[in-house]
């Protein structure tokens, strides 16, 4: 089952649409839709999730960007989402802090046009059920001396695509998983936002 807010109807592809999916409190889309609330050539157009308890709705609602909740069945066995993608002239996805892997259709409509953020310095730290304080708790077991953030390019397979940008933060002894959650989100912060402009108006002069 889907839900809809009401937004005007998109007329035109000027300034570039994106979409943010996410499946939590919506920090990091907060941070997104602030940077890109005047921007003259990029706007976020739809705000998806596929749990109807996030807190990025309400993020989005603040920011009147338009939002939808999906089902998993219409995630991975119907086009529902990808056309209502098209619906809003989507031509760029995020994945911000989206648990789920993305599905064959979608990857094949967005080509080198979905970016995800992974909370560790890929390679190291990704794959199936690396998410969240799990990956943090994983970097601190290992007695990592750093850890950060990595920007890629979304693929079929969990936290493989071309890796776009990373940037580092200092694990220093004590630090707890909670610590080192705590600055890996200042880097996604500072950072994540220019990072979707920069690709965004590389694929989209």
């Amino acid at each position: 089952m889907s839900t809809l807010s009401t937004s005007p109807t998109l007329s035109t592809p000027f300034p570039r649409q994106v979409a943010i999916f996410a499946s939590g409190s919506g920090s990091n889309a907060q941070r997104i839709m602030e940077h890109f609330a005047a921007h003259p050539r990029v706007r976020v157009g739809l705000v998806l999730t596929n749990n109807p308890n996030a807190g990025v709705l309400e993020r989005a609602a603040r920011w009147g960007v338009p939002s939808r909740v999906f089902s998993r069945a219409e995630f991975y066995q119907s086009d529902d989402v990808l056309q209502w993608l098209q619906e809003r002239r989507v031509s760029f996805v995020v994945l911000a802090g989206f648990l789920w892997l993305t599905p064959p259709n979608l990857v094949a409509a967005f080509p080198n046009r979905i970016v995800n953020i992974h909370p560790a310095l890929l390679p190291r730290f990704g794959g199936k059920g690396m998410y969240g304080m799990r990956v943090h708790e994983a970097v601190v077991a290992a007695g990592e001396k750093e850890s950060g953030i990595t920007v890629h390019y979304v693929n079929e397979r969990y936290d493989e695509g071309r890796i776009l940008f990373q940037a580092t933060c200092s694990v220093a002894p004590g630090d707890t998983p909670a610590d080192v959650a705590r600055k890996v989100q200042e880097l996604e912060h500072r950072y994540f936002p220019g990072v979707i402009e920069k690709a965004v108006l590389e694929e989209n002069p």
